[in-house]
This record gives C-alpha cells, sequence and structure tokens, in this order.
C-alpha cells in the first residue's frame, strides 16, 4: 500500500485531501503544523476532528515564534511546511500531498511551484519522497463540491485566518467559503 502524508490544516481543500487519497487505498498520515498562526488553536481542533472522522492518524508539530503573522499569504510557508514535514517526520518514503488548488495568486499554491518543490524534494531524497497535490488543476468550487460528497461534515472543518469563534468575514478563507455558500 504506497502512504501519503497529508499536510492537514482542518480546512476544506486538505480535509478533501486526506479523503481523496483514503478512497484511492492510501495509508494516509496527517500533519499537523502550530507556527504561531492566529488560527493555530482553532486549526488544530479541526484538523484532529477530521483525522478522527477519517480515521488516520496525525501528528502535530509545534513550531511556534514568537514572531506574529498575518492574515493572507504568507510567503514561503507551503514550501517551509514540506521541508518541516520531511524533517520533523523523518519522511523517507512515500508522497507528500497539499490541498494546493488552482485560482489562487498565491506563488506556493501554482503549478510552477509544485513543479519546483516535487523536483527539489526528490533530489533531496534521492527519488523516495515526491510532493502530490491532486487538486492542482481544480477550482475552489471543484473541492468544495467533492467535499460535500463525501458526506464529511463542514462543521468539523476551520477556515478563518483570525482564529475567532465565528467567521471574521474579512479574511480570504472567510471570503472564500461566503462565496461557496458555506
Amino acid at each position: 500500500m504506497k502512504k501519503v502524508y497529508v499536510l492537514l490544516s482542518g480546512g476544506i481543500d486538505s480535509s478533501a485531501c486526506a479523503h481523496f487519497y483514503q478512497q484511492a487505498d492510501f495509508l494516509v498520515e496527517a500533519i499537523f503544523f502550530s507556527y504561531g498562526q492566529a488560527a493555530s488553536a482553532k486549526e488544530e481542533i479541526a484538523s484532529k476532528n477530521i483525522a478522527d472522522h477519517l480515521g488516520i492518524h496525525l501528528t502535530k508539530y509545534n513550531l511556534e515564534t514568537t514572531q506574529t503573522f498575518s492574515t493572507g499569504e504568507l510567503i514561503g510557508r507551503n514550501a517551509f511546511f514540506i521541508f518541516s514535514a520531511i524533517f520533523f517526520s523523518r519522511i523517507t518514503n512515500g508522497s507528500i500531498s497539499l490541498g494546493i488548488h488552482a485560482g489562487t495568486t498565491y506563488y506556493d499554491c501554482s503549478a510552477i511551484f509544485f513543479d519546483r518543490i516535487n523536483k527539489l524534494v526528490n533530489e533531496y531524497t534521492n527519488g523516495c519522497v515526491n510532493i502530490q497535490a491532486p487538486f492542482l488543476k481544480w477550482t475552489k468550487n471543484d473541492i468544495y463540491q467533492y467535499f460535500l460528497s463525501t458526506k464529511i461534515p463542514i462543521e468539523l472543518t476551520y477556515s478563518c485566518e483570525l482564529g475567532s469563534d465565528y467567521p471574521c468575514g474579512r479574511c480570504a478563507s472567510c471570503r472564500d467559503r461566503k462565496a461557496l455558500g458555506c
């Protein structure tokens, strides 16, 4: 059985990604990073809830710093997560997957980033680890429709970048969810 480590934030995209691999008969493990983001506590709860619902193992890494992070694009975040997953989880073979998708303007959600990071990871690991992004050509709506078809309770997910109890309605994640009608 092939193994995949899904970088699970507790949002719709990464939750759908974990389910996608589970349905494709992969051995799925989830990794959650707490790096000082405002939504860390809420995202961790959502990640645990999704992992429990799917029956997959979740490993949490606390990489917090005194640095504070704003909402929106955090340059280098996905590359940091990928290399942190390899480093802390001691991944020596298999795949690391992200729920990145089309329609995002962030460089680390682009096809160019995916190709370059995959090549770099493959070189670092002598061809034993690769990066996957099954939704790279899907829109946010495509992922949302897939998510709805999975019957995963959407209330298990969390997406507000501010970490508030109720969605702020202003951050990119809240605007995405609002546009989808959830």
